[in-house]
């Protein structure tokens, strides 16, 4: 092979070193597939801290599969568990688990890029690319300036949210305590984690009135978007209207807090296990609670497990939508299932094409939202089909986990008096199924799908004939 004398192979720079060849691969690798790599690199590294022995509570360490299975479900922002966190974990797990949350909600690719701009550091195009695809946004026009909006949202939002739980709870835990709690409780709740240093997670306060507001509006803030945030943020301005994302995630948001809310209250009312056992105005604010946290914040006020059958179904229905996009919850988000909602009324009422706030949805749009609300839930019952085998539990506590485990929720029947999610309770190959639900719902349906199969965007260069079949 000729080699010319710039040190190029066909146009290709040679690589003579390690840092080289890691730079030939990453350029080689599509932003999705860069993604996916970067959260496993991300999981694992955080696995080998949790393996120290310095990360258990009792200095032994943890088993390679719940290390992996924490920081999976950490990374993903989950919330399942196989080991109860408070009494398995010292002050260094914690820690630890903490700043995977906090790096899997913010995002891998926000962190680096914040720290690279602020050390003077030129972001390549390739990181733009994969940043653009880790914050879910349309260009790449100020889009590190948008990372740096993303980062300092981040920051008010926990360190408030971090300051108020701490006085929630500061005459219960003492200062110290209090503040530790408060600070792990708030960066749990803004990345929708649902891990929790109570056993029972939340439900010791659920008749606390600050620590239920404050954690939910946290949450919700996070399932919004930063999208979303930022123009709420800047909507004082004269000159700024919302967007058409921006009203749609608002609408719908708003309407799914409030139906869930109103049918858990009609569902559990007079179940005494959950609902049953609060007063009026408790039940009415156990059941906000446990309708936000059902879209992808996995935190419970109440005992899951004890719920009816249809409150249950109501929770997997809401962990399915999920948050919104360009947030730090999963699920298929608000904005995919409005879209197939509207392409169906559409249909029924023989439009040609879905209509939105005065606004037409393209057809390629339409079909984009309907590939990753079949993709995904074909993957789910596929997932929980292949639980059903290897576990061979009920079908109900087998959906519940594999629903909770897509959306990255964290909510979990379990079983009775046991700390941990029903997860916990598996077999080894139905511990590494969940966790590939999880790691699936953190990254999306749609771009897990172009990281395995092809490059995102690359055309056919053969476009078959038209065919047609008979269908309905």
């Amino acid at each position: 092979m000729i080699r010319p004398k710039d040190g190029t192979v066909l146009g290709r720079p040679i690589c003579h070193n390690r840092a080289c060849l890691v730079a030939s691969v990453r350029r080689s690798l599509a932003p999705p597939q860069l993604l996916a790599f970067s959260i496993a690199g991300l999981i694992l590294t955080g696995a080998l801290l949790l393996l120290l022995p310095g990360a258990a509570a009792d200095g032994r360490s943890v088993s390679v599969v719940d290390a992996l299975f924490t920081a999976t479900s950490a990374v993903c922002v989950t919330g399942l568990v196989t080991l109860d966190t408070p009494s398995h974990f010292s002050l260094f797990g914690q820690i630890v688990i903490l700043l995977l949350v906090q790096a899997g909600g913010l995002g891998y690719m926000t962190v680096t890029t914040v720290f690279g701009a602020a050390l003077g550091r030129a972001i390549t195009l390739q990181e733009r690319l994969t940043l653009q695809e880790a914050l879910n946004v349309q260009g790449l026009e100020g889009l590190v300036k948008f990372a740096g909006t993303v980062f300092k949202l981040t920051l008010v939002f926990e360190v408030t949210g971090a300051a108020l739980l701490a006085w929630a709870w500061w005459a219960d835990l003492g200062p110290s305590q209090a503040l530790w709690f408060g600070l792990f409780h708030s960066v749990s709740a803004f990345n929708n984690a649902g891990f929790a240093l109570f056993s029972d997670s939340l439900i010791q306060s659920a008749t606390s009135v600050p620590v239920m507001l404050v954690t939910s509006g946290l949450f919700i803030a996070g399932g919004l978007g930063f999208f979303v945030l930022t123009e709420l943020i800047h909507l004082r301005r004269r000159d700024v209207r919302l967007s058409m994302h921006t009203r749609m995630v608002l609408v719908v948001s708003g309407a799914l807090l409030a139906v869930g809310t109103a049918a858990l209250l009609g569902l559990e009312w007079s179940n005494p296990r959950t609902l049953g056992g609060l007063d009026p105005a408790d039940r009415v604010l156990a059941a906000f609670f446990q309708s936000a946290t059902a879209r992808t914040a996995g935190f419970n006020s109440i005992d899951i497990g004890a719920m009816t059958p249809p409150a249950l179904f109501l929770l997997m229905v809401l962990m399915f939508i999920g948050a919104s996009p360009g947030g730090t919850g999963g699920g298929v988000k608000t904005t995919t299932f409005s879209i197939t909602v509207a392409a169906l009324w559409a249909t029924v009422r023989g439009d040609a094409e879905p209509v939105v706030f005065g606004r037409r949805l393209s057809a390629q749009l339409v079909a984009k939202a309907f590939f990753i609300s079949l993709i995904s839930f074909l993957a789910l019952n596929l997932v929980a089909g292949a639980l059903l085998v290897t576990e061979g539990r009920d079908l109900m506590p087998t959906l519940f986990e594999t629903s909770s485990a897509f959306g990255t929720v964290g909510l979990s029947m379990g079983e009775a008096g046991q700390p941990v999610s029903l997860v916990a309770f598996f077999s080894t190959p139905g511990k590494f199924l969940v966790m590939l639900m999880m790691f699936a719902g953190r990254i999306g349906p749609l771009t897990l799908a172009f990281a395995v199969a092809r490059r995102a965007g690359v055309q056919p260069r053969v476009r078959y004939p038209e065919g047609k079949l008979l269908i309905g």
